[in-house]
């Protein structure tokens, strides 16, 4: 049976005494669901939440890491750091990260090989611009970018691999993804894994769906066969939010 994850990215927010209230909140929270829980807090509070959580049923991941061992890379994060203070998942391939950092396929591929070598898990993100589902090529881009960023994996490496699919027209605006767009495609990513990989693999892989997940719509998307969770952003920053979008599964 397919991992149900919900994983709470805090992105640029939260200092520490936000970030200690929120943690408080969410140890307080009441979990009704079999879902894997993870969040990810800027790099500063990585080390304090991790062992505020350390006892408790909560992941806490990274939002990004460097393709490097070591090295000149000012303000960068390595995995060997983030393994340091607790740290064994990270989100590589953000929407934001591609936008603002011009991060590329190829910087991707380096930066899951580099995780992967240090024995890490990676959440996987992609997703296509307005103008590409206008243009009908959505399918055709989130392919693309999951090929050239996976595809040089074999089957027992992508086992370290969490996808996320995040229509990038639908994060942070408000728009959603009706449940039956977020079914089509990740039926079509399944599918996709199942041509390059088999069955097996494809049907153990799980898929997450990110851009706009609220208490009022997670139960919905969640409830297509292929989903099998959600990378939320705004919600995730509210107990009560979080925790209602993880029982929704």
């Amino acid at each position: 049976m397919r991992r149900k994850i919900v994983a709470g990215n805090w992105k640029m927010n939260n200092d520490l005494p936000r970030t200690q209230g929120l943690i408080t909140d969410l140890k307080n929270a009441k979990k009704t669901s079999d879902a894997e829980v993870m969040i990810a807090p800027a790099y500063v509070n990585l080390y304090h939440a991790f062992e505020e959580l350390r006892e408790s049923d909560i992941e806490v991941i990274a939002q990004n890491m460097h393709f490097a061992e070591n090295g000149a890379y000012t303000g960068e994060v390595s995995a060997d750091m983030l393994k340091s203070v607790g740290i064994s998942t990270v989100i590589l391939g953000h929407s934001e990260r591609r936008a603002y950092y011009n991060e590329t396929d190829a910087d991707l591929a380096k930066k899951v090989d580099m995780a992967l070598s240090k024995k890490m898990e990676v959440v996987f993100c992609f997703g296509e611009e307005l103008k590409d589902r206008q243009a009908g090529n959505h399918e055709a881009v989130v392919k693309s970018q999951i090929k050239n960023a996976l595809f040089h994996l074999d089957a027992d490496a992508l086992k370290h691999i969490i996808l996320a699919y995040e229509p990038v027209w639908a994060i942070g605006t408000g728009e959603t993804a009706t449940p039956e767009q977020a079914q089509e495609m990740h039926k079509a990513i399944r599918k996709m894994i199942a041509d390059k990989y088999g069955d097996d693999t494809a049907d153990n892989i799980s898929i997450l769906y990110g851009g706009s997940v609220k208490p009022n719509n997670a139960q919905e998307i969640f409830s297509n066969p292929d989903v099998d969770g959600g990378l939320i952003g705004g919600a995730s920053l509210k107990a009560d939010d979080f925790f209602a979008i993880v029982n929704a599964i």
